[in-house]
This record gives C-alpha cells, structure tokens and sequence, in this order.
C-alpha cells in the first residue's frame, strides 16, 4: 500500500510540474488532495526527515572514521546471525538465505561521530568481479565458516588470500602507500555449540593454516559465546572504539539520536555512547566503488592504452 501511494505521488508530482501555468489552481479554486496523495505525503515526510537527519550526520562524520566492515563466507555458516547479535537484534533460529545486505550503523562516542557500514556479501562468491570490489573497498573483514562443515573453511582459506592478494596488489599501485601491508582480518568458527563428535575441524588444524598471526575465534551466535571479545577485536584492529561493541553503548532511535547529538553540541547531555541504526542505508553503486578504487577521473593521451583494471 505505502509503495503504491508512494508511486502514485511521485507519478501525480511529476504531472503537475510539467503542466503550464494557466492549469496551476488559484486562490479562488483550490487543489483538492485525494486520501492516497495525503498517505503518500506523510511516508514520504517521514522518509526525507530521517534522509535529512543522516545526511546531517554523515556530512559531520570525519573520513577516517567512516569504516566499512565486509563479511564473507559459505552460506549457511551464520554470518547473518552474528551480524545480528552484533546489531543487537537477537537470533533467529530460522534459516533465510541472504542475497546482499548493506547496513549502516552511527554511533556517538567521546565526542566523536563514526559511521560503520557492514555489506554482508554472501551471493558474491558467484561474482568474482563483484566480490572483488567488495574486497577492494572494505576497510574491515570478517570471514566465517562453520565447524561442521570443513568446506566451508576451505572456502574461507581462500578468502583470506584472495584478501591479501588483493589488497597488496592494491597497495603496490599507490606510490604513497608504502608501510608494510596490514588488513584488518577475523577468522571466525560458528557453531562452537555443536557436540564434539559434529565438529568436523579440529582448533589446531585451523591454527595450523591459518597461522598465529591470524586474528581467530571459536564462538557461538546462538548463545552469545566469545561474541564479544570478537567485537571489541574486531574494533581494535579496525581503528574503532571498543565503544562500537554492542554491548557497550546503548541503541536508541535515529531520532534520538540525532537529539542527543545536538545537545552535546550546545554542551549539553551526557557523554553516554550511543549508536542508531540509519534505515535508509543503500550500498553505492558500483561505479562509485570503482571510482574510489582508480580514483578520479583523469584524461588519458591519445594513443595510450588503458590500464587494466584492478578488481580484474
């Protein structure tokens, strides 16, 4: 109903603007609104207002606080249901398969704003293409797999090179960029709950592939086990507060939030950290995060042949 009235307003609008002067309605004959148009203006009054309010928000959020967290794993390994503990949503015992989710958490702390993206890229791994220039534009990874299953370890193996690989070929295009390669990266094992004898890989043939230098834990997201050291590493090793952790800040409405923010502002509130979920959060496109891997547009001579793309 809301996406009819919605259509229907934008289609009533865009009608009414391309109409000549002499069709307007004056004083003595004013416009009437039918009920559908007054629905479709209030959902959209309430939309613009909380676009308006992470607008706000994102055009005051510093760059270097802006982050974007990349999940990848097989399917069925829960990285949905981590990312739900760590939205603090609870768990859901039902299996969905997720096709892409891209979510985007604010948060005020000490003063500060920071803006968290989280793309849980599941489907990805279908599209080499795409799931490169996920890799390329993440800032923060976490992969999962699941110990019942050792393919899906495999899988996060190769992951985790692909990610290295990646980001290294990366580094080496930039001249600047010449510190020793560092990528915040989590391992996670889920469903540390299972029976002994379900477990289908054992803790040191995992640290054995991985390395010690790997960042790794063991948890469960139906009961809440190791969730939050992995936040608070996952925080450390991202550059973030450990603030960021679900269970160390309160969650409230953008709303409020946006109120909150406002009264620190003119020096007033308290310095308790909070974080909203922003509603409205839509991944950029993919010619945006191409822009931001090559960088801006330059000219190119005549003559000179084009560079090969990196997320190739």
């Amino acid at each position: 109903m809301l996406k009819l009235a919605t259509s229907q307003w934008k289609k009533d609008k865009k009608t009414r603007s391309g109409a000549t002067l002499r069709q307007l309605p004056t004083a003595n004959h004013p416009c009437k609104t039918s009920p559908l148009d007054q629905l479709a203006a209030l959902v959209l009054h309430g939309q613009t207002g909380n676009l308006q309010i992470g607008q706000e928000q994102l055009s005051s959020t510093k760059p270097q606080n802006c982050k974007r967290i990349v999940v990848l794993g097989a399917p069925r390994v829960g990285k949905t249901s981590i990312l739900r503990r760590y939205l603090r949503d609870g768990f859901v015992e039902e299996y969905n398969p997720t096709s892409e989710d891209f979510l985007r958490k604010l948060f005020r702390i000490r003063g500060e704003t920071y803006q968290i993206d989280i793309l849980d890229a599941s489907r990805e791994r279908d599209f080499p293409a795409k799931r490169r220039l996920s890799i390329l534009t993440g800032d923060i990874f976490l992969l999962v797999f699941s110990l019942d299953d050792r393919s899906s370890f495999e899988e996060v193996c190769a992951l985790r090179a692909e990610i290295l690989a990646a980001k290294s070929k990366l580094t080496k295009s930039v001249p600047e960029q010449c510190a020793p390669l560092r990528v915040p990266l989590l391992v996670c094992a889920n469903k540390v709950d299972l029976l002994e004898s379900e477990r289908a890989i054992s803790q040191a043939e995992v640290l054995q592939a991985l390395g010690e230098q790997c960042a790794y834990f063991e948890t469960s997201a139906k009961d809440s086990t190791n969730l939050d050291k992995l936040f608070e590493t996952l925080a450390k090793r991202g550059g973030l507060p450990t603030e960021t952790g679900p269970s160390q800040h309160r969650k409230v409405s953008l709303r409020s939030y946006q109120a909150m923010r406002m009264e620190r502002v003119m020096g007033k509130g308290t310095q308790t950290p909070c974080g909203a979920l922003y509603p409205l959060a839509r991944r950029p496109s993919f010619s945006t995060d191409l822009r931001q891997v090559i960088g801006p547009h330059t000219t190119r001579k005549s003559g000179k042949a084009l560079e090969k793309c990196q997320i190739q």
